[in-house]
């Protein structure tokens, strides 16, 4: 028999390549029905990460607070009579986030070039590990936010209404952070390189994404740089989360629009540069 009779006959009862990208929708609906596996996935590689060291899980309480308190005591400093009001909050709001977010674009690189065994063993949609690595960061961020409401509430001493909101911009943040994690992810499949930039990449985010400033109290709202903090959407992301939860600061319209429309570029501009290289993920 040929190749090509073994091939018809394959395809015929139901057989079909190795490797083959399927269609996008079809894709996404194998990627769904594999969600328990994602879930379960995020978990277990959160506990091994956690199990590594002797304070385990409250590394990720501890990590983003002593990083609050170190900016708190530089920038508060440097930035004297232009910070902004309600500092620590407000720092700590941005602090605590961004550390998600981070950690989204960070674990969403090597999600797929830190699995290549897996891949290699298992046939599955590639996408549910970057998937599974955004949520491990929403795992680490829940207990956070214990800690993030009991700074506000020594500080403010109050509750804002407006914390209602937390839930959807937490799904707008996971939302940015999958689409920014497939990205990251299939960029470091074709470029390992890119793995050492990382650190470098995050630092200048952070810089440029408003955690310990605004334009407005530094007074450089009508410059360029200002314009670009202000259309940055982590920085939207973030001041939205103030504005649910830190007093003096509000919840925006213009800061909603500018993150919806990021999030929604980011996250469907992400799963087609994903899907389109599925083949080569597992590849040496």
């Amino acid at each position: 028999m040929s190749k090509e009779s073994l091939e018809t006959y394959a395809l015929a009862h139901g057989l079909k390549p190795m490797g083959v990208r399927a269609p996008l929708l079809k894709y996404l609906r194998e990627a769904w029905q594999r969600r328990d596996f994602a879930w379960t996935f995020a978990v277990l590689n959160q506990e091994a990460e956690n199990s590594r060291t002797r304070l385990g899980a409250w590394w990720g309480l501890l990590v983003p607070l002593l990083q609050s308190l170190i900016y708190g005591l530089i920038f508060g400093v440097i930035l004297g009579s232009t910070r902004a009001p309600n500092f620590i909050p407000f720092l700590v709001v941005g602090v605590f986030l961004f550390t998600f977010i981070a950690g989204a674009f960070q674990t969403g690189a090597s999600s797929i070039t830190g699995n290549t065994g897996l891949l290699k063993s298992i046939s599955f949609p590639r996408i549910t590990l970057p998937l599974s690595a955004t949520l491990r960061q929403l795992l680490a961020l829940m207990p956070t936010l214990v800690i993030l409401f009991a700074v506000v509430l020594v500080f403010d001493r109050a509750v804002k209404w407006e914390i209602f909101y937390l839930p959807a911009i937490i799904a707008l943040m996971f939302g940015f952070g999958f689409g920014v994690a497939l990205i990251t992810a299939r960029l470091t499949v074709q470029i390992r390189d890119l793995t050492k930039l990382l650190p470098f990449l995050t630092r200048i985010l952070f810089y440029v994404s408003g955690v310990f400033y605004t334009p407005a109290h530094l007074g450089i709202n009508d410059s360029i740089f200002g314009f670009l903090v202000s259309i940055n959407p982590i920085f939207s992301l973030l001041s939205l989360a103030r504005g649910a939860l830190v007093t003096g600061y509000s919840v925006n319209a213009s800061d909603w629009i500018n993150a919806s429309i990021w999030t929604a570029a980011v996250l469907v501009i992400g799963i087609v540069y994903f899907w389109r290289a599925e083949e080569r993920y597992g590849d040496d």
